[in-house]
């Protein structure tokens, strides 16, 4: 049999029937959009406060304020001069630039996408981290997350909430949270299990096991995850000012329609600078946490 006709007799779903499966999916959705899509938008409407509210305050805030706040946090974090002399830099150079206020609303969104990747994806790896069947379950799901394009679930988001800031949050959660759920979920199984049994022996719980040896133990790898998680925040910014997202991503899309090599460029460089900002800062805290838990050992 040749190639073509192997092709050719390959068997398929009859052309009618999907075309059926389609049309019901589809109207199923949208049925389901018209009858909960304003429930839902009520339920997600305190996030959207929060959010107006805190992009106002970044944005209406001093810029030397700002920064001043930013480069003691980071230099708290860290205790690095030098890394805190360069966070000082690299946001003067993006307020020279112009760039300021669409920072602001960036580092807004990735903050508040960030706290809900955390409050979220925590517990989810403390439950698959206590349930091999939990972690069976949960792990299909993440895959699905990681490896489905972003574009496509972006679609039933807007077409339940529209389009704007909340949506935008949805879609960068949904493709962010997993590497800090799969690394909560490894730190706390890498846990020695001979730490686990003495603690045991002292007369410790499981909910005391929990918080006061696997997590604190854990801490490195679930800040690695967390150290994902915001990159691959950033890496959203650009998709999520597709459906309305203010911020660095709609200058660089911009760019993109229009051809402005400098404009996407630019802002292209800001986003880098904030990966670069974030990833040195956590990873910081991280070595530190870990140095002072051996110590403490």
């Amino acid at each position: 049999m040749s190639k073509g006709n192997w092709l050719t007799e390959f068997p398929q779903m009859d052309r009618s029937d999907l075309l059926v499966i389609r049309k019901g999916l589809d109207g199923a959705y949208k049925e389901f959009s018209r009858s909960y899509g304003e429930i839902i938008e009520n339920l997600f409407e305190p996030l959207l406060r929060f959010l107006v509210w805190f992009e106002k305050l970044l944005v209406n805030s001093p810029w030397w304020l700002i920064i001043a706040v930013i480069c003691s946090i980071v230099y708290s974090a860290t205790r690095s001069v030098k890394l805190t002399v360069g966070v000082l830099i690299a946001f003067f150079l993006i307020g020279y630039f112009g760039m300021w206020e669409n920072t602001m609303r960036t580092l807004s969104i990735i903050f508040v996408c960030t706290m809900i990747s955390i409050a979220m994806g925590i517990p989810i790896g403390i439950m698959m981290s206590r349930s091999n069947r939990m972690q069976s379950i949960i792990t299909p799901m993440l895959d699905i997350m990681q490896t489905m394009p972003a574009f496509v679930y972006l679609i039933p988001v807007v077409m339940l909430l529209g389009i704007g800031k909340v949506p935008g949050v949805i879609a960068v959660v949904i493709y962010a949270i997993p590497p800090v759920i799969r690394l909560t979920n490894l730190g706390i199984r890498l846990v020695d299990k001979e730490v686990l049994e003495a603690a045991t022996a002292y007369g410790a719980n499981s909910t005391q096991r929990l918080f006061g040896v696997q997590l604190p133990l854990a801490l490195p790898t679930i800040m690695a995850g967390i150290n994902q998680t915001i990159m691959m925040a950033l890496a959203m910014v650009v998709i999520a000012s597709m459906i309305g997202v203010k911020g660095l991503g709609q200058p660089v899309l911009k760019s993109i329609t229009n051809q402005y090599f400098t404009l996407g460029l630019f802002n292209g460089l800001a986003i880098v600078a904030l990966a670069i900002v974030f990833d040195r800062v956590s990873q910081a805290y991280g070595k530190r946490t870990q140095k002072h838990m051996e110590r403490a050992q």
